[in-house]
């Protein structure tokens, strides 16, 4: 068989692959952004007595769930795979938003928020994984891109659900909407396949070569993919070694920033823009055009990083963030602030996503999937920080300063990622020094 264009190679199973997925991580967002579409409302009609710093606990129970999911989801994979995992996670957090739709008080709607965020936060990593394992060559990081835009997807669809169905039928409504993902499960149960690497890993050979042979696809090789508790361990001392901790900590902390800006403003957005003075409806519709600039965001960075370098992307594109968010707690004629939240959407959530390429590319091949773990799972707890801090300022009769906090954020995350960018380029210059005067003798 002669080799296939990278364009066109295994392109039937990619399209259905990241088809599923992308329906997959679409319900994620749904469900993630649904408490912030609806959160102006709850707090407006005092529903269960809620207090802007009970909505911020409540906003941190679901990124603390996503913390657990996250940081279980690799092992949880590697037993059962990635495909019951993907079911599983539909499955908890469709049920999860169905405890939420029944709540009677603050703590059962805290524990299904908690709940869901297991299962949110359990399946982007794993779709990632999915599409990465059965993206035709050469076309990783596009595939990559355009699964990331499903969820600024949901997040728009969240709005509109919150729209629509809050005044005539109310708030309860927009949770039972986010339960019908439960119906897909099934869906992805019959048509997604299973990680050919996974298969391979497993020893299931003649299963994982028919499937490849099926859609003309390149069966992984037999490698160490997964790793024991030893090879873990080393791989993560490994990113202390030497001078590497300072390094290791500057992504940490790029990322924690990062992350609190993330889900501190996809938390808030709708409240503080409804404290500017702004009414529900419009309030909302800021919630579409900030996921809309998301989308935009996610398809513009990686074309940007190629070119410039993700770092240096990163740590602009955090700074135009910044200067986004800070803007947003000025209150302008509505075309400019529509014009602002877009623009800070296609920065924002793309800043993130460049802290993550520029660990990748910069981390040794063997080191990489713990390297890019680790940021990602210290950056969590900027998540779970981030929706906090907007519910204690808001108690606290600070709701001016939501967007100069989240802004302050985003400024820590430029200089860290901008410092760890310097570093690394000393370091590079310094090593390849020895070099250049080898090569002029």
């Amino acid at each position: 068989m002669s080799p296939l264009a990278p364009s066109t190679r295994g392109s039937r199973l990619a399209l259905l692959v990241v088809g599923l997925c992308w329906l997959a991580v679409l319900f994620d967002g749904l469900d993630m952004f649904i408490y912030g579409s609806v959160l102006p409302h709850l707090l407006e009609t005092k529903t269960f007595g809620l207090t802007p710093d009970q909505a911020g606990d409540l906003g941190s129970y679901a990124t603390f769930g996503m913390l657990i999911g996250a940081l279980t989801a690799g092992t949880v994979a590697d037993r059962i795979g990635r495909k019951k995992l993907m079911v599983a996670c539909v499955t908890l957090f469709s049920l999860a938003s169905g405890v939420c739709a029944l709540a009677d008080s603050v703590a059962v709607f805290g524990l299904g928020r908690t709940v869901a965020g297991i299962g949110l936060g359990g399946l982007l990593p794993t779709a990632i994984s999915m599409v990465s394992d059965y993206a035709p060559r050469g076309r990783g990081a596009i595939v990559i891109g355009l699964l990331m835009t499903a969820h600024h997807a949901g997040g728009i669809l969240s709005a509109y659900v919150a729209k629509w169905l809050i005044d005539p039928v109310g708030w309860r409504a927009a949770f039972w909407v986010c339960v019908l993902p439960l119906l897909f499960a099934p869906v992805l149960a019959r048509f997604l396949p299973e990680s050919l690497s996974f298969l391979v890993a497993k020893g299931r050979t003649e299963e994982a070569r028919a499937l490849a042979a099926r859609y003309d696809v390149e069966l992984p090789a037999a490698k160490g993919d997964r790793q024991g508790a030893a090879d873990r361990w080393t791989n993560l001392v490994g990113l202390f070694r030497g001078g590497e901790w300072v390094q290791t900590l500057l992504y940490w902390l790029a990322s924690f920033g990062g992350l609190l800006l993330v889900y501190g403003v996809a938390t808030w957005l709708p409240t503080l823009m409804r404290a500017e003075g702004y009414a529900l409806g419009s309030a909302l519709t800021f919630v579409v055009v900030f996921n809309l600039g998301g989308i935009v965001g996610m398809l513009v960075a990686g074309r940007a990083a190629d070119r410039f370098g993700a770092p240096r992307i990163s740590a602009v594109w955090f700074a135009l963030t910044a200067a986004g968010v800070f803007l947003l707690s000025v209150h302008m004629p509505t075309a400019v602030t529509m014009t602002v939240v877009f623009l800070t959407g296609v920065f924002l959530n793309s800043a993130q996503t460049m802290i993550y390429a520029t660990v990748s590319i910069g981390s040794e091949p063997g080191n990489r999937a713990t390297a890019v773990g680790w940021t990602s799972g210290m950056g969590r707890f900027g998540a779970v920080f981030g929706p906090w801090l907007g519910g204690q300022l808001l108690a606290a009769g600070n709701g001016d300063w939501g967007f100069t906090a989240f802004a302050l954020a985003g400024v820590s995350s430029m200089v860290f990622i901008g410092i760890a960018a310097l570093r690394d380029g000393w370091r590079n210059a310094a090593e390849s020094a020895p070099q250049k005067l080898v090569g002029t003798h």
